[in-house]
């Protein structure tokens, strides 16, 4: 029964470090937007993974009217 006197403190000390970690992430805006991030995937920019002999010209491909 001893072990209580030592176990409950500690218990108390892990659940105030809990609460404080859990409104740590609240106000500092951890959980404000959790959709965003997975879709952003489709939308970026694949432009980079097009490979150079692919890419056209834009000004080569129109006529010249001179």
């Amino acid at each position: 029964m001893e072990i209580v006197i030592i176990l409950i403190p500690i218990a108390l000390i892990l659940t105030g470090l809990a609460f404080w970690a859990f409104f740590w992430s609240v106000n500092s805006g951890q959980f404000d937007d959790l959709e965003s991030p997975a879709h952003s995937i489709l939308y970026d920019d694949d432009e980079d993974m097009i490979p150079d002999e692919a890419k056209v010209d834009k000004s080569a491909s129109k006529p010249n009217d001179d």
